[in-house]
C-alpha cells in the first residue's frame, strides 16, 4: 500500500472534528438571524431548546431517537468509506423489520434465544436487500445510487404486501400489523420511572459504534476498505480486490441498516405496522454527513439531530416557529460539507507550505554529500 493513501487515511483528524463545530456555529448564527427578522428572540429559544431536555421523558426520548439514528448513519457511513453512496438503507431497514417482525411473531422460543433469532432475520433481510445492489455494482458497473432507490420503491410494495390480512397481517382495530411479537422475544429497556425508559437497543448501538471503530480502525480488512475508497487505483496494486471490497462494504451496510427499525420494534411497537416508522434511513445520510463517517461524530450529530427533533415541539409551545429546529437541521448538513472542505483547503494549502519551507534546508546538506 502507498505511503500517500496511508496518509490520507490518517491525516486530518482535527479538521474532521473542526469543520463539523463550524458548521453548527453557522447554523446556529444563520437561525438567530431567521428568528431576529420573524420579531421572535434568540434567547427565547435557545433557552426553551436547552431546558425541555430536563422536563418529562424527554431526555430519554432523545436518548432512544438517537439510537435509531446512529444505527442508521452508522449503516451509510460504512459504504461511505468505499465511496458508495446506499441511499437504500430506508427500504433496507423497512423490509427487515417488516420481515423479523412476521418471523418474531410466528415464533415460540424461549427468551433471548427468541430475541437473537428476531435480530438475526433483520440483519440476514437488511444484507440480502442490500446485495442485489451490491451485485449489480461490482458485475455490472450499475450505479448503487439508482439501484437502492429503485429497490426503496419495490420494497415500499412488497411490505405492503406482506402485512395485508390474507397474508401475514392481522387486523388491529383500523389498523393493520404483524403478529404481535410474544415478550419472549422483546428486547428489555432499563426503566428510569417518570422519566422514561431506555431501549435496551441503545447499548446495541453502542456497541456497533464499538465494531464499527475497531473494524475500520484496527483491522486490516478495515485498513484496505478505507483504501479502497481513497485510492482503488493503488489500492489494486497492493493487492486489494476492489470488487470484493464494493460487495462486502454493501452487504455489511445493508446487515446494519437491517437493525435500524429493532429499538422500536422490540421495545416499544412490539408488531410492524401500516404506521411503522418511516424516514431513519434518509436521516441516517444526513447524519452520516453532518459526523463525517466517524463513529463519535456520528454519534454527536445523533444526539444533535433527535435534540432538534424535540426541539421543535418545545419551540411550537412558546410560540416559536418549529420550523426553526428544521431549518437548523438542514443548514447543519450543508454548512458541514462546506466547512469540511474550506478546512481540508486550508490544511492542504499548510501542508504545501510546510514542505516548500523544509526544501531549501535539505538542499545544502545534499549538496555535501
Amino acid at each position: 500500500m502507498t505511503a500517500a493513501v496511508a496518509t490520507a487515511l490518517t491525516g486530518g483528524v482535527k479538521g474532521r472534528f473542526l469543520a463539523p463545530a463550524l458548521a453548527l456555529l453557522f447554523a446556529a448564527l444563520l437561525c438567530g438571524i431567521a428568528l431576529l427578522i420573524s420579531g421572535d428572540s434568540p434567547w427565547l429559544a435557545l433557552s426553551t431548546m436547552v431546558g425541555q431536555v430536563t422536563q418529562g421523558t424527554t431526555a430519554v426520548d432523545i436518548l432512544n431517537s438517537a439510537a435509531v439514528y446512529y444505527v442508521s448513519g452508522l449503516a451509510v457511513a460504512l459504504g461511505f468509506q468505499m465511496k458508495l453512496f446506499n441511499i437504500g438503507v430506508e427500504g433496507q431497514f423497512r423490509l427487515a423489520a417488516c420481515v423479523a417482525a412476521i418471523v418474531g411473531g410466528a415464533l415460540v422460543l424461549p427468551p433471548v434465544l427468541h430475541t437473537l433469532v428476531i435480530i438475526l432475520v433483520a440483519v440476514l433481510v437488511g444484507a440480502a436487500w442490500a446485495g442485489i445492489a451490491a451485485v449489480l455494482r461490482a458485475y455490472r458497473g450499475v450505479s448503487e445510487v439508482i439501484s437502492t432507490i429503485m429497490l426503496n420503491a419495490i420494497a415500499t410494495g412488497l411490505i405492503a404486501y406482506l402485512i395485508r390480512p390474507d397474508t401475514f397481517g392481522v387486523l388491529q382495530g383500523n389498523n393493520i400489523s404483524t403478529q404481535p411479537i410474544t415478550p419472549s422475544g422483546r428486547f428489555p429497556g432499563i426503566s428510569f420511572g417518570e422519566s422514561g425508559t431506555v431501549l435496551g437497543m441503545v447499548f446495541v448501538a453502542a456497541a456497533l459504534g464499538f465494531g464499527y471503530w475497531f473494524l475500520l480502525g484496527r483491522t486490516r480488512f478495515g485498513f484496505e476498505l478505507r483504501a479502497s475508497g481513497e485510492s482503488p487505483t493503488a489500492a489494486a496494486a497492493g493487492g486489494v480486490n476492489a470488487r470484493r471490497m464494493t460487495l462486502v462494504a454493501l452487504l455489511l451496510s445493508g446487515a446494519m441498516a437491517g437493525l435500524v427499525g429493532l429499538p422500536e420494534l422490540l421495545g416499544r411497537d412490539f408488531a410492524y405496522t401500516l404506521n411503522a416508522p418511516q424516514g431513519y434511513g434518509f436521516t441516517g445520510i444526513a447524519i452520516a454527513l453532518l459526523g463525517r463517517n466517524h463513529p463519535v461524530g456520528v454519534a454527536l450529530g445523533s444526539l444533535l439531530w433527535a435534540f432538534l427533533d424535540k426541539a421543535a415541539l418545545a419551540l411550537d409551545n412558546v410560540g416559536v416557529p418549529r420550523e426553526i429546529a428544521v431549518i437548523m437541521q438542514g443548514v447543519s448538513v450543508i454548512a458541514v460539507v462546506i466547512a469540511y472542505e474550506i478546512v481540508r483547503r486550508y490544511e492542504l494549502t499548510a501542508q504545501r507550505r510546510r514542505v516548500t519551507g523544509a526544501s531549501p534546508a535539505a538542499a545544502p546538506a545534499g549538496a555535501a554529500s
